[in-house]
């Protein structure tokens, strides 16, 4: 039993092992067939990119390509069939070996199989690659083509409009030949009536011959009586540099007799100008400024002011009150609060005009906080030209008399400068960009060794030549110059601004040079400590400031006063700002101070303390007697020279009687 069990057992071993080793035997993937339109399918997806006109071309490539054969897949684990058509005989379940000997006979063939597919890929992968160069190789012509023929299609285009063109020019010419044919018709039939005219002509040519030699007899005549003319233009213009001759003469004779003029009303002269009320301000009491008429009536300009203080503080034994007492000042000119800037302007232009003649002057403008400085000089806001300040109309009064002066050979120029003096430190108004708060640099240096003239270092010095440079000069300077608040105004200038215009004039024909500085003085507040005197923490400040103002004014009335009194020594270094001016308020310089007053009841005593500072300054103006007076006009009636004066080196001879009457007309202005 058992030995015929053990068979039974073995059989069922090998079955088991059998089994296992079919199911793991490795999976060969099946081998598909290669198709035979994979090169069609290919040669459509190329044609999609380079479009249907190469696609017939790509396809005639693919065609003559030998297609593949395709390999029949077989099922694993099934035998291939003997050659010879015999089939093989099935092994038994227990012949595992030669079960494993097919098995390695299969996988032998299906790797070869599987090797040969795998060459046969490549060679179709080469394939495929080479149509493709291909292809890119006909897309690159069938680019180069379409554009040739577009290039061919625009000449054909261009041919066709061409030839358009030359139908129509064929078709005008053909009309322009017709009119061409009319036209020498035309041409031939007034060749025969110009022919008749010539026979016409010829004759009057004839008669134009003789009338010819007449006209050459009168011709003869005529330049006889040009020789006399060139002869008399000849005269005429020796006639005409005399009067040129004359008329310099008269510009020079002008330039000494106005400086005679404005020495005999005096060098230093003080005009009073009294700011009308502001909206706002309280009115003053009727009587607390009185203007009397000149010696000649209300037509004379007024020269006189008086002005009513009352002291409630004194009074009489009986209790009554003490009538105010009344302060008289006389100047050389008294602007009540109804002047305009005009009227300022045109009692100062004379004055202008010396500074243009060669003569230093300084115009200044003294008082208290909010009398009016800045506005007489600079003129109020708006850019209304009513409210014009003597800045820009002295500028504008130079600019047009240099202009009619350079008809006589005149040439001037301009240079403005324009400075402040705070606390005794010279600032730069004009500076700009990195040049601003540097004016602690600024000083005071004399131009060139050895010379008197004065110019301040890192400054700007701005060539000028129209009103509109000199507005954006002002506009600057106002930007930079140095304010604060105080007791007696919201906005108050706390420091001496400078304008000064340098003026060089030159005839290069007569080889005549003239230069001269004109200063326009706008002064700090004048007014004493305790009224002006800010409160806040900017106290101390403002008491130096105040201090170091009153300090300058006090050596400028100093100067002024020396400059009266004909003194040796003038205290001019004392300050900065008579050490800057020094050379406009000596020698010939011609200086004007504008005291400038507030109308208000509240500032009568800054008021009077200003208006004795000018009466100090102010010198009573020279009167010839009335023969000396009479001896000049006769003198200047026979025969007039230009005698020389120190610092020029005109003398010259220069008219006659006959220019008495306008040397008379300019002495009386």
């Amino acid at each position: 039993m058992e030995d015929g069990l053990e068979p039974e057992k073995k059989r069922t071993r090998v079955l088991g092992a059998t089994t296992k080793i079919t199911t793991s035997r490795p999976r060969v993937p099946p081998l598909t067939a290669v198709p035979q339109t994979q090169s069609q399918t290919t040669a459509q997806k190329v044609s999609k990119k380079i479009g249907p006109r190469c696609s017939t071309t790509i396809a005639t490539v693919l065609k003559n390509q030998k297609p593949v054969p395709a390999v029949p897949v077989q099922k694993p684990g099934t035998v291939p069939p003997m050659v010879g058509g015999k089939k093989p005989s099935k092994r038994p379940a227990w012949d595992l070996k030669g079960q494993l000997c097919d098995v390695n006979a299969e996988l032998k063939r299906c790797r070869e199989r599987t090797q040969t597919l795998g060459q046969e890929n490549q060679q179709l992968q080469d394939q495929l690659r080479d149509a493709q160069e291909q292809t890119k190789a006909l897309g690159t012509e069938c680019r180069t083509l379409e554009g040739q023929l577009a290039t061919v299609q625009a000449e054909a285009e261009q041919g066709q409009q061409e030839l358009k063109k030359l139908r129509a020019r064929i078709v005008e010419l053909e009309e322009r030949l017709s009119t061409q044919e009319d036209l020498v018709q035309e041409l031939q039939k007034k060749q025969v009536e110009l022919q008749e005219e010539r026979r016409g002509l010829t004759s009057q040519l004839e008669e134009k011959e003789r009338r010819l030699q007449t006209s050459e007899a009168a011709l003869s005549s005529s330049q006889a009586e040009v020789a006399s003319l060139r002869q008399e233009t000849a005269a005429q213009a020796a006639l005409l540099t005399e009067r040129e001759e004359r008329l310099h003469g008269l510009e020079m004779e002008r330039r000494r007799l106005h400086n005679q003029l404005q020495e005999l009303k005096g060098n230093i002269r003080v005009f009073c100008r009294v700011r009308p009320v502001l909206p706002g301000e309280p009115t003053p009491p009727p009587g607390l400024f009185l203007f009397p008429s000149g010696p000649g009536g209300p037509s004379d300009p007024t020269t006189r002011l008086s002005l009513s203080r009352s002291d409630e503080r004194r009074g009489t034994l009986s209790g009554a009150p003490v009538p105010p007492t009344r302060h008289d000042f006389s100047f050389d000119r008294v602007f009540p609060p109804g002047s305009q800037q005009d009227e300022v302007f045109e009692e100062i232009a004379m004055l202008v005009q010396s500074a243009l003649d060669g003569y230093p002057v300084c115009i200044f403008a003294y008082g208290q906080t909010g009398s009016g400085k800045t506005f007489t000089m600079e003129g109020g806001p708006g850019g209304d030209p009513q409210l014009e300040g003597l800045i820009p109309r002295a500028l504008r009064h130079l600019f047009s008399v240099a202009q009619e002066l350079s008809g006589q050979g005149w040439t001037y120029s301009f240079v403005a400068s324009y400075v402040e003096i705070y606390n005794e430190t010279v600032r730069d108004l004009l500076a700009t960009g990195t040049r601003k708060g540097q004016g602690s640099e600024c000083e005071i240096r004399h131009a060139r060794p050895g010379s008197e003239e004065l110019t301040v270092t890192n400054a700007r010095y701005v060539p000028v030549s129209c009103e509109k440079e000199v507005e954006a000069l002002l506009h600057l300077a106002r930007q930079n110059r140095a304010v604060a608040r105080t007791a007696q105004n919201e906005r108050s200038s706390r420091s001496h601004s400078v304008f000064q215009l340098q003026i060089t004039g030159e005839h290069s024909s007569r080889g005549l040079q003239c230069g001269a500085p004109l200063s326009l003085v706008d002064l700090a507040g004048s007014e004493r400590l305790d009224p002006g005197l800010a409160f806040g923490p900017g106290e101390r400040e403002r008491l130096r400031e105040t201090q170091a103002i009153n300090s300058s004014l006090s050596t400028l009335g100093l100067v002024i006063m020396a400059l009266s009194n004909k003194e040796s020594h003038v205290p001019y270094r004392n300050s900065k700002l008579t050490y800057l001016l020094q050379n406009s308020l000596g020698g010939s310089a011609k200086m004007l101070m504008f005291v400038n007053i507030s109308p208000l009841e509240e500032n009568v005593s800054e008021s009077l303390n200003s208006l004795r500072f000018a009466s100090k300054v102010r010198l009573p103006p020279v009167i010839p007697r009335p023969c000396q007076y009479l001896w000049v006009v006769v003198g200047f009636s026979i025969r007039t020279h230009l005698s020389s004066r120190p610092g020029s080196t005109l003398s010259r001879k220069v008219l006659d009687s006959q220019a008495s009457g306008a040397l008379l007309t300019w002495f009386h202005f």
